[in-house]
């Protein structure tokens, strides 16, 4: 700093006839000594990192953190980076997505159910009467009484982009918006079972899908999404315990299935339609996905994790 000074000194007696010689030297002797300027600049550039690092919180809250059970978690682009790469056999040797029925266990449990290699079922909710009872309405009917006993506060809630803060404001719509009408947004959101009461009356209408293998067990917490066409969930990879299955109980969603960077060049990437009366199956720790709902019936799917 010093060195600095007697340079910028130099500079302005070697211009000393100027009108900024002049102007400068009364700012560097009068008003603004070397070390008060110093302390200005260094407050000056706190305040800047304050007001970013505030913006960041800020965007950081609203697109990760809302709706979420955890307080802080690592931005989702550090997630990935700091993801441990992936053997790519799990995926090499994948040519197509199947479309199955009469799949038995023990064929699942051989060829999918801990590969990572994704299945689609299609015979696997013939017995299910969530199929034509659970819809918007049936959810709304149901949180509305669970509220007025306890309020659910320990589910997470996943508001995509609708900007929904929980569970009872997204199920407290007007009926134009739920069914898309004119000018209205569309919608999209999930959350996790993990009440109770609630997990009890769900549970009555769906049961464990008949291909998993004998020896699994589906996790405790169930997870629900529902929405319009024209919305669903970015892409993304998860960070979860198990591969899980999702179940399309009304309306179709496109999945858009990509291998992790690693893999880029060893494994290819899939689309596929699942369709009303369909149960993907995916390790969705390994494979970065995409869903868009399709025109047409609100889509509704249910899912969970097995071991």
């Amino acid at each position: 700093m010093q060195q600095a000074r007697s340079q910028l000194r130099r500079i302005l007696w070697a211009h000393r006839a100027t009108d900024l010689n002049a102007t400068m030297q009364q700012l560097l002797h009068k008003h603004c000594p070397a070390s008060a300027w110093s302390q200005k600049l260094l407050k000056l550039t706190k305040l800047l990192l304050l007001c970013v690092l505030g913006i960041f919180l800020l965007n950081y809250y609203q697109t990760e953190l809302q709706g979420q059970r955890c307080a802080l978690e690592l931005p989702r682009p550090l997630r990935y980076a700091l993801r441990p790469p992936e053997r790519c056999d799990f995926c090499a040797n994948i040519n197509s997505v199947p479309r199955l029925s009469n799949l038995s266990p023990a064929t699942f449990e051989a060829k999918y159910a801990y590969s990572g290699a994704p299945v689609i079922v299609s015979d696997a909710m013939q017995n299910w009467t969530a199929t034509t009872l659970f819809n918007y309405w049936y959810f709304r009917d149901v949180y509305r009484k669970a509220k007025r006993k306890q309020r659910i506060r320990d589910c997470q809630f996943l508001p995509y982009k609708t900007g929904f803060q929980d569970i009872y404001e997204a199920l407290d719509m007007p009926r134009s918006r739920v069914e898309l009408e004119a000018n209205e947004a569309p919608w999209y959101f999930g959350w996790s079972n993990c009440h109770a009461e609630t997990a009890e009356e769900f549970r009555r209408h769906y049961g464990r899908p008949y291909f998993l293998p004998e020896r699994s067990e589906n996790n405790a917490v169930d997870w629900f999404f529902i929405g319009t066409a024209g919305l669903g969930a970015q892409m993304h990879i998860d960070n979860v315990r198990l591969p899980s299955w999702q179940a399309q109980l009304a309306g179709s969603k496109r999945w858009l299935l990509v291998p992790p960077p690693e893999c880029y060049f060893q494994c290819k990437r899939f689309e596929v339609v699942v369709q009303q009366g369909d149960i993907i199956v995916l390790d969705t720790n390994r494979w970065y996905h995409q869903t868009f709902v399709q025109p047409g019936t609100i889509s509704l799917t249910i899912g969970a994790e097995y071991d």
